[in-house]
């Protein structure tokens, strides 16, 4: 896939950080202004205990929700495998500096949040009739048509979302 050369070719003159199968890349909590752009290997993402996603496809990236949002790593990104990745220390810096990179980060962002709006509307036309907790999946959509109105913060001096 060219998109995926693209990346891995910008992230190129990065470190690459190799880890163990059971090896944490992130964990959850205090944000560390780290991305990771997998190279070879297969990852899980965690919350808590649970498994909440896998990836194995070159050009995956992890953490960038911490990045953008400055604020804390929402998940633990696990290796499932033998896991090769480039390391970028210093990301708020390089969107900056590489805009391409940051256009790569909101496709992959709009294609994750185009997926769970698609998944919620598929399990609120299903559950529809019901007034239980399942009946509420048109709270859930709601909620996050409102979270969509961005608010820039002009610093880390503002405070982080304590829901997070």
């Amino acid at each position: 896939m060219q998109v995926t050369d693209d990346i891995l070719q910008l992230c190129a003159d990065f470190p690459v950080r190799t880890l163990s199968k059971g090896d944490i890349l992130l964990a959850e909590g205090p944000g560390s202004n780290t991305l990771f752009v997998l190279i070879s290997g297969e990852i899980v993402v965690l919350r808590g205990e649970t498994e909440v996603a896998s990836a194995s496809e070159p050009g995956a990236i992890f953490g960038e929700m911490s990045v953008l949002l400055d604020g804390p790593h929402t998940a633990t990104v696990q290796a499932a495998s033998a896991v090769r990745a480039h390391e970028i220390s210093d990301a708020r810096a390089l969107l900056h500096e590489r805009p391409q990179l940051g256009i790569y980060i909101a496709r992959l962002l709009a294609e994750r949040l185009r997926d769970a709006t698609t998944y919620l509307a598929d399990v609120k036309a299903q559950y529809a009739d019901r007034t239980d907790h399942l009946g509420m999946v048109d709270k859930v959509m709601e909620a996050l048509v409102e979270k969509q109105k961005v608010r820039i913060r002009s610093g880390p001096t503002e405070k982080a979302d304590p829901r997070l």
